[in-house]
């Protein structure tokens, strides 16, 4: 091959990049490729001369051919030879590619790595940086200071303008003439602010920044989203007094509803706040204090409130009584539970009391027109009976919670109650025919609370045992005399007669004997022309004879 076609064969070949290919050499194909640098071909049998100007791709082309040329030739060459120069080339080529490749970027310093930002108009240049205690009491503040400085972390460079740090109190003060110049002011257009270094908080600086950002921008609407955010910028708006993100915050606040953690985060920050701010939170979360003792607290104006709506307010009285009976069981103060309680009781109890006074009444019983009369009536007993209805609910709730001691007290002091019932019970054409439940709803009442005393679940004093027992035991009586007519069909199989007389026996067992000889002859009533329908009769006259033949006892201290 010649010169001139060695040369058409490189043209042929040249390509964009700068690389050489197709030039072929006894039917081997090189790629030698153009490098711009001044020398580069430094080693090997293809070696260029040294220029001090760059060769355009073609000059540089020509060069090599002709070296190439000048190459001398020997048509028999020794295998020695030729493994050397397959070498030589093999090692040429190494070397051209790595002078062609690019340079490789150095890495950035610490200076051009560390963090920056720009707002608009930007003149003073404010660092925050990280105010972390030593881990290491005999370690100095100024080395615990360049520690933290050499770490590019523990700052940031923010470019801000210096007119609208001045709706922040904190900066105008700071960039004011009446502080003399200091180093960390704003002494050459620079100023530094420490920000509490949190291992629990991964972007320490984020809140400084947004607030920063909103000193710019003022828009907060944009910047508070959820409660979450309002919390993160109040602490700083408050460190920086910036007072229209105070308000912006507290506002929010003030507008939505708060998680348990977010709860907690608002106490922590109220004492933080101004008065007339703060007051808008912690209303939500605790109450104006009273004075007075006769005021009511809150949770008992709430527990009284949702009591009347059990009873009254709602249409779904089953389902809000089971909700409201759930509340009652949960609230963690047993003594509110118990006032409140106690004084729906006692309001139950005495309308109860008016509209049965009003039955038995001679004034009313007197009425000229019958008509009118019965009328009132039915009214007056109707109430009675929805009145008596809330009034076992009562009673139900007061007992398993353990709170019915009151409640056994007021119920055994109503003898004159028990009285008007039994003008009722022997009008039996009247109650029968207006209100048959009223008789069997008042018997449940007193079994209720007579099991709770037996049981142990109330305890109340001797006294009030004996009273329970000699109010009511004459309302029983009348109602075992008409035990047919008093157990309509829509009330339970059982008898609560039968019951109610077992409770009043147990409850005499627990008396002294003279007391309880009076108020077991009382109680014949209890007794059946078969002695083995009246057991609990039998046993009860049998412990008492038996208790009163024992000899007395010495007491103790006695000899």
């Amino acid at each position: 091959m010649d010169g001139s076609q060695a040369l058409c064969t490189a043209k042929n070949g040249l390509k964009k990049d700068g690389r050489l290919t197709g030039l072929k050499k006894d039917n081997q194909c090189f790629v030698i490729p153009i490098s711009p640098h001044p020398n580069p071909f430094p080693l090997g049998p293809w070696a260029l001369p040294k220029q001090r100007t760059r060769p355009n791709s073609t000059a540089s082309l020509i060069t090599v051919v002709r070296n190439r040329k000048k190459i001398p030739k020997s048509r028999h060459r020794s295998p020695t030879v030729m493994s050397l120069r397959k070498r030589q080339r093999s090692a040429s080529s190494s070397r051209l590619s790595s002078f062609s490749s690019p340079p490789s970027p150095q890495p950035p310093s610490s200076a051009s790595s560390a963090a920056s930002l720009s707002f608009p108009n930007a003149d003073v240049v404010l660092r925050l940086h990280l105010d972390s205690s030593c881990p290491d009491g005999a370690e100095s503040d100024t080395d615990c200071h360049l520690g933290a400085a050499a770490d590019p972390d523990s700052f940031l460079d923010l470019h801000v303008c210096s007119a609208s740090l001045l709706r922040s109190r904190y900066f105008a003060a700071l960039l004011s003439d009446r502080w003399s110049p200091a180093p960390s002011s704003a002494a050459g257009g620079r100023l530094s602010l420490s920000v509490p270094a949190s291992s629990s908080c991964p972007r320490p600086f984020h809140a400084h920044v947004e607030v920063l950002r909103l000193l710019h921008t003022l828009d907060f609407a944009g910047a508070i989203r959820f409660p979450g955010d309002a919390l993160d910028l109040l602490p700083v708006a408050l460190q920086l007094l910036f007072d229209a993100c105070v308000e912006a915050c507290v506002r929010f606040l003030e507008a939505v509803p708060w998680s348990e953690e977010e709860e907690a985060r608002v106490l922590e920050l109220a004492p933080l706040l101004p008065a007339d701010e703060a007051a808008d939170l912690l209303a939500r979360v605790s109450t104006a204090s009273t004075t007075g003792e006769a005021s009511r607290s809150p949770s008992e104006a709430m527990l009284h409130g949702l009591i009347h709506s059990a009873i009254h307010g709602h249409p779904v009285h089953a389902a809000t009584k089971a909700f409201v009976a759930m509340l009652l069981k949960d609230y963690p103060s047993r003594d509110c539970v118990h006032k409140v309680l106690d004084e729906a009781f006692l309001s139950r109890l005495e309308t109860v009391k008016e509209l049965m006074g009003k039955y038995a009444s001679p004034d009313f019983r007197c009425t000229a027109d019958s008509d009118e009369r019965e009328a009132m009536q039915r009214l007056n007993l109707q109430s009675a009976v929805l009145n008596v209805k809330h009034l076992y609910w009562l009673i139900e709730r007061m007992v398993d919670l353990r709170v019915a001691d009151n409640a056994v007290k007021l119920w055994s002091d109503q003898a004159p109650l028990a009285s008007d019932l039994q003008k009722l019970l022997n009008d039996a054409d009247m109650w029968r025919n207006m209100t048959p439940g009223l008789p069997m709803l008042v018997t449940r009442c007193t079994l209720k609370l007579a099991n709770s005393v037996i049981s142990g679940e109330t305890l109340v004093p001797r006294q009030v045992r004996v009273k329970l027992v000699k109010s009511w035991l004459p309302v029983l009586n009348v109602c075992r005399e008409t035990r047919d007519i008093v157990q309509p069909m829509h009330f339970q199989k059982s008898s609560n007669c039968k019951e109610l007389e077992e409770a009043f026996l147990q409850i005499i067992s627990t008396l002294p004997v003279p007391e309880s000889q009076e108020l077991l002859q009382q109680c014949l009533g209890f007794s059946t022309r078969n002695v083995d329908d009246c057991p609990h009769l039998v046993a009860a006259f049998q412990t008492w004879f038996r208790r009163a033949a024992r000899a007395p006892q010495v007491q103790g201290g006695e000899n």
